[in-house]
């Protein structure tokens, strides 16, 4: 095994440097952060046999280009619908490939999808903060934002050829605009239609999107008591409404407290999928019980732990493969016609 150098030659905003994120640190005013979609960063690492939380690259919209300057390196490619061109090879997210020193890796946004997941066979070097490398937008603390010319080593670099090709995308990591919630905690703020409003009217994602959280497009949310309620620690998932009725989902750099009432709060298993959706996407919210919420997340958890099992299985070596194919069987004298 050797190390690998990757020069960035370009990466929009909010590339940056994820773990699987910082827990235990809310009660100190830290989020946990990590990545937007956890299913597809754990695919991601799972593909090449790496631990789910292990550190990769976080890609938005805005893409991200590489430049292997230095030995080689098998990566992954896993969440939304991204393009990825390999030294000219061109491939959709969802893959496993290889690549050597002089190459090139471009990833951009594709078909769907508002972020992917690159992750290498090898462990990324990347500062640390609070004993992660999870990047906290705002702040930049942990591994911080890719910017152009900078270069990232890739430790114990190898070459996965039992992981080589593509990765099943799975239905449940496809956005398909429907969202489970439990209502409240502060519902009782709100006037009563309001929350038949937020249940029975579709909303859509605004461009106001990035790792805090993303303000809806929708109907007003009416308040029936004052603006603000005592500063309680909120959730990622939390829809939080402001003064103007707007609502706000919050996600993975979501504040630790906040004094606005909160109409509803998403299921943790549907917030990687409306992390995937786009401004101007359409999505409608569900209510469910916290019962039913529980039971809901505990079958998604089983499902994600059956597909990661089966993915984390290597695949036959192209030796193996060939052998297995037979393609020197059924050989012949040779004095046939």
């Amino acid at each position: 095994m050797s190390s690998a150098l990757l020069r960035v030659i370009h990466a929009g905003p909010l590339v940056s440097i994820q773990d699987g994120g910082r827990g235990g640190h809310m009660r100190f005013g830290v989020s946990a952060s990590g990545p937007m979609d956890r299913t597809s960063f754990a695919i991601a690492n799972t593909a090449l046999g790496q631990p789910e939380d292990a550190t990769g690259l976080e890609v938005s919209l805005g893409g991200l280009v590489l430049e292997c300057k230095q030995g080689s390196v098998s990566f992954a490619v896993a969440g939304g619908g991204f393009s990825v061109d390999c030294a000219g090879a061109k491939t959709t997210a969802w893959t496993v490939q290889t690549l050597h020193e002089g190459e090139k890796l471009t990833i951009r946004g594709g078909a769907w999808g508002s972020w992917t997941y690159l992750t290498f066979a090898g462990d990324l070097k990347a500062s640390k903060w609070l004993g992660h490398t999870a990047t906290h937008s705002m702040s930049g603390f942990g591994g911080g934002a890719l910017r152009s010319g900078q270069d990232i080593e890739i430790e114990s670099a190898h070459i996965r050829d039992d992981r080589m090709g593509d990765i099943p995308c799975p239905a449940f990591a496809q956005p398909d605009g429907q969202v489970r919630v439990v209502v409240g905690p502060q519902d009782q703020h709100f006037a009563p239609s309001s929350v038949a409003t937020f249940l029975n009217t579709p909303y859509k994602l605004t461009d106001a999107f990035d790792r805090m959280g993303v303000r809806l497009n929708g109907p007003q949310l009416e308040l029936n008591e004052a603006l603000s309620i005592p500063s309680e620690p909120i959730l990622r998932g939390s829809v939080q409404v402001a003064g103007d009725g707007v609502p706000t989902v919050l996600l993975a750099d979501h504040q630790t407290t906040g004094g606005y009432p909160k109409i509803a709060t998403v299921i943790s298993c549907d917030l990687d999928r409306l992390s995937q959706m786009r401004a101007q996407d359409s999505v409608a919210f569900t209510a469910v019980s916290p019962e039913d919420a529980i039971s809901i997340v505990r079958a998604a958890a089983r499902q994600r732990r059956a597909y990661l099992d089966e993915l984390a299985k290597p695949r036959p070596s192209l030796n193996e493969r060939l052998l297995r194919e037979n393609l020197i069987g059924g050989v012949i004298s040779g004095a046939e016609d």
